[in-house]
């Protein structure tokens, strides 16, 4: 996969998780290079959710 597909793949998970979890704005889905751990965090407080159950719902989009 290059970047370009990888870029277009996240631009429509962020889409799935704003319309899924309203409460998620832009600013809390800024992805890059070297922040997933920081984005993980971030949803983990906002969600209330565990690492493990982040994973999974992005996976699963």
């Amino acid at each position: 996969m290059n970047t370009t597909e990888l870029k277009g793949n996240w631009n429509e998970t962020k889409g799935v998780l704003k319309q899924k979890y309203a409460t998620l704005t832009d600013d809390d889905l800024l992805l890059e290079e070297g922040k997933q751990d920081e984005l993980v965090g971030r949803l983990q407080v906002k969600l209330g959710k565990t690492k493990e159950e982040i994973h999974k719902i992005i996976t699963v989009l």
